[in-house]
C-alpha cells in the first residue's frame, strides 16, 4: 500500500516538460577533447545526443529543465499529462534505440569526426543561451 500511495503522490507532482537530467556537466574544447580516449568520447558524444533530443523539440515552450506546465499556464489536467507523459515514453524508446546504434556503431567512427560532432553539439547547446536572450527581446 505505501509503493501505492508513493506512486499516486508521484503521479500527482509537477513533471517538468524538459528532463531534468538534460544537462551537460561540462563543456570541452578540442585539445581537451584529442587528449581523450575513444570511449571517453563516445560517451560525451551519447550524453550529448541525449541533452538535445530531451531539450530541442521544446524551446518554443521552454528551454531549461524544471519548468512544469503549470509554469506556462498549460492546465494541469489528465489530457495534458497524458500528451507529457506519451511524449516521455517516446523520447525514451528513442533514445533507447539510438544509444544501442551510438554504442555499435561509433567505435568505427574517426576520432577527429567524433570530436567535431561532440564540439557540433555542444555549440548547438551553448546556442540556446543566445535563443534565451533572443525571446527576451
Amino acid at each position: 500500500m505505501t509503493t501505492a500511495a508513493v506512486s499516486a503522490q508521484a503521479k500527482n507532482a509537477p513533471r517538468s516538460i524538459i528532463s531534468t537530467t538534460a544537462l551537460i556537466r561540462k563543456y570541452h574544447d578540442q585539445k581537451e577533447l584529442s587528449g581523450m580516449q575513444k570511449g571517453e568520447l563516445l560517451e560525451l558524444y551519447i550524453e550529448r545526443i541525449k541533452v538535445l533530443v530531451k531539450t530541442l523539440p521544446y524551446i518554443a515552450l521552454v528551454t531549461k529543465p524544471g519548468v512544469t506546465m503549470a509554469d506556462l499556464g498549460i492546465p494541469d489536467d489528465g489530457d495534458h499529462k497524458k500528451i507529457l507523459d506519451n511524449q516521455a515514453i517516446g523520447t525514451s524508446t528513442f533514445l533507447d534505440t539510438t544509444v544501442e546504434f551510438q554504442r555499435k556503431m561509433m567505435p568505427y567512427s574517426d576520432k577527429g569526426n567524433l570530436i567535431a560532432a561532440i564540439l557540433f553539439y555542444e555549440n548547438t547547446l551553448k546556442s540556446l543561451h543566445e535563443f534565451n536572450e533572443l525571446n527576451e527581446m
